[in-house]
């Protein structure tokens, strides 16, 4: 049985599957991503546009009424206060696709995610030193 479920190979595929209204969406969070991460590598995971460094950073991904921000537990974690007028769950966060998304707050969690992992990296080698 062929599958016939989309394979992408890039952000830029990903986005340009979706409505015009809806890209310029993707393309402003990705942006304000890039803008907080400038070193971060961009890459498709779990099918979904997804930015790492030093491991996976935070993914994206568009639904009918929503935006879907995956900024691991750890990111949902420390901004719970700020979120809590939005679905989620324990990774990810849902932002209605009618509404504007908070770029500021996306802005902040991308760089704690950033020095979360940058501190996690610097572990990792410490213990490798021992």
């Amino acid at each position: 049985m062929e599958d016939s479920k989309k394979v992408f190979e890039s952000i830029d595929e990903y986005i340009a599957q979706f409505p015009e209204a809806v890209q310029k969406i993707l393309e402003s969070l990705r942006g304000v991503i890039k803008e907080a991460a400038p070193d971060a590598r961009e890459k498709i995971s779990y099918q979904m546009p997804t930015f790492d460094f030093h491991g996976n950073l935070v993914h994206f991904a568009a639904f009918s009424k929503h935006i879907g921000f995956y900024p691991a537990p750890s990111g949902i974690e420390a901004f719970k206060e700020q979120l809590s007028g939005y679905k989620g769950a324990k990774g990810s966060v849902q932002f209605p696709i009618d509404k504007p998304l908070p770029y500021e707050l996306i802005r902040e969690m991308v760089k704690y995610r950033v020095a979360e992992n940058i501190q996690k990296a610097e572990e990792k080698l410490k213990k490798k030193k021992r």
